[in-house]
C-alpha cells in the first residue's frame, strides 16, 4: 500500500506547474465568444434626420449633400410620417454615398410619444395607436416589418416616455437608441429613471438581444451649430458590410455588426474564441480609455492601450467595449455573447 501510494504521489508531482501551463479555472475551459461572422469594409452612416418635409429646416437635396459633404457613406431620411422616395435624389447618389428610403413612424399613447424609425422602407407606413403603450409601440413595430424594413426605436426618454418595463416586452426589434443628438431627449436619464445605456444593458441581461445605435437626430443644418440645436453630425453608427448596399447593411446592422459613436473612430474590432479586442483610431495628442462592461452594467476591465484587449476568464453573459477619448467622445462596440461549446 505505501509503495502505491508513492507511485502516486510520483505522477502528481509529474503533472506539477513544472510540466506545463496550468489549467484555467474549472469550469471556463469551454467558455467562448461567438465570433461574428463578419466581412468588408466599415461604413458611416445616419439614420435618423429631418427636413422641410417634416419639421428639419432644411430641404432633403440640401441635408443628403451635407451628408455626403462631411464623409458619410449612407444616410437614411426620417422625416414624420413622411416617405421621401430616394430615386428623387438619385443625381447625389455614387458608388461612396447611399440614401436608404426610411420614415419616422410617429404616433403617441396618452402622454407618451411613440416613435419608431422605419428603414429601407418601400413606401410610406401608416403609425399605428393600440389600447396600451406597449400595445402601441408594437404595432408600429409590426408595421415596419410587415413591408420588410428594419425597425429601431427613438429615444423612450423623450418627454420620459416609456422605459424598461415596457421595451422588454417588445417583439421582433434588434435596434435601440442608445444615444441622440437632440438636446431635449434625455440620453443619462435622471432623477430616477436610467440613462439609454443602462437600459440597454438591462435589455440583454434579461435575454434580449438588442444593439444600440447612436443617432442625430438632425433637424437643424441652416444656421448656429450650438448645443441648444438639433445639429447634425453627432451621433452615427459605422457598419460593417460586404457593399455599400442597403440589404447588405440592414443585415449586419440587425447581426449587430457596427458600433455607434459620437465621435470616436474604431478601426477595427477583433473577436477570438477567448478575447475582445478594440482598435482605436487615434487623433491629434487625445487620449482613450477603454471600458470593457459585462451582465448587469458590471465594469469589468479598463485599459488605457491601443488595442484594448479583454481576456475572457468567465461567463460574463456577454462583453462590450465603451471607448471615451480625453474630448468626452465616445463609441461602443455591440454585446459579444458568451457561449459554451
Amino acid at each position: 500500500m505505501k509503495k502505491s501510494w508513492a507511485g502516486l504521489l510520483l505522477v502528481l508531482a509529474a503533472c506539477g506547474p513544472s510540466s506545463g501551463p496550468a489549467l484555467p479555472p474549472s469550469g471556463s475551459s469551454d467558455l467562448r465568444f461567438e465570433i461574428p461572422s463578419w466581412s468588408g469594409a466599415w461604413y458611416k452612416g445616419n439614420t435618423h434626420a429631418h427636413t422641410l418635409e417634416s419639421d428639419g429646416d432644411a430641404s432633403p437635396e440640401y441635408v443628403a449633400r451635407w451628408y455626403k459633404d462631411h464623409g458619410y457613406n449612407f444616410l437614411v431620411l426620417s422625416d414624420h410620417n413622411v416617405f421621401t422616395d430616394p430615386v428623387t435624389l438619385s443625381h447625389i447618389v455614387d458608388s461612396t454615398f447611399l440614401l436608404i428610403p426610411g420614415e419616422e413612424v410617429t404616433s403617441s399613447f396618452e402622454d407618451a410619444s411613440v416613435h419608431v424609425n422605419g428603414l429601407n422602407l418601400p413606401g410610406l407606413v401608416q403609425a399605428r395607436t393600440a389600447e396600451t403603450l406597449v400595445g402601441t409601440i408594437q404595432a408600429n413595430v409590426d408595421a415596419i416589418r410587415e413591408v420588410e424594413g428594419v425597425p429601431h426605436i427613438n429615444h423612450p426618454n423623450f418627454r420620459w416616455s416609456f422605459g424598461i418595463d415596457e421595451l422588454r416586452q417588445i417583439e421582433r426589434d434588434r435596434l435601440l437608441e442608445i444615444w441622440n443628438g437632440h438636446p431635449t431627449v434625455h440620453n443619462e436619464g435622471g432623477g430616477g429613471i436610467e440613462s439609454m445605456e443602462e437600459v440597454w444593458d438591462l435589455l440583454v441581461t434579461g435575454g434580449k438581444r438588442i444593439y444600440g445605435i447612436a443617432v442625430d437626430d438632425a433637424h437643424h443644418f441652416v444656421g448656429e451649430f450650438s448645443p441648444d440645436r438639433a445639429n447634425p453630425g453627432r451621433g452615427w453608427v459605422a457598419v460593417r458590410a460586404g457593399a455599400l448596399e442597403a440589404p447588405a447593411l440592414m443585415s449586419a446592422l440587425e447581426a449587430g455588426h457596427f458600433y455607434a459613436s459620437t465621435g470616436v473612430v474604431l478601426d477595427d474590432i477583433v473577436v477570438k474564441p477567448r478575447s475582445l479586442e478594440v482598435f482605436i483610431g487615434t487623433r491629434g495628442d487625445f487620449r482613450y480609455t477603454t471600458t470593457f462592461i459585462g451582465s448587469s452594467g458590471r465594469i469589468l476591465h479598463e485599459s488605457v492601450a491601443n488595442p484594448a484587449v479583454f481576456e475572457l476568464e468567465r461567463d460574463e453573459g456577454y462583453v462590450r467595449a465603451r471607448v471615451v477619448d480625453s474630448g468626452g467622445n465616445l463609441a461602443w462596440t455591440q454585446p459579444i455573447f458568451v457561449s459554451r461549446r
